[in-house]
């Protein structure tokens, strides 16, 4: 089960950008399967799906999201 915040999607995805060099939008992903995060804006009740990409060796090497619909 994924790990719900509560908080800005917008906002989160930003702050995400600091982080990690590469933040997608990818509907389709495989990832998104089994996201690792849902950020639900708790003023407007929007859900955003939030999964770290991985290589092999445990190295996070991106984020991938897409809105639920």
């Amino acid at each position: 089960m994924a790990t719900v915040i509560k908080r800005d999607p917008s906002k989160f995805l930003r702050e995400m950008k600091t982080h990690y060099g590469d933040v997608w939008r990818m509907p389709s992903s495989r990832y998104l399967l089994q996201p690792d995060f849902v950020v639900v804006d708790p003023k407007t009740g929007k859900k955003t799906k939030v999964s770290f990409v991985s290589l092999d060796d445990g190295e996070v090497v991106g984020v991938v999201y897409d809105d639920l619909g």
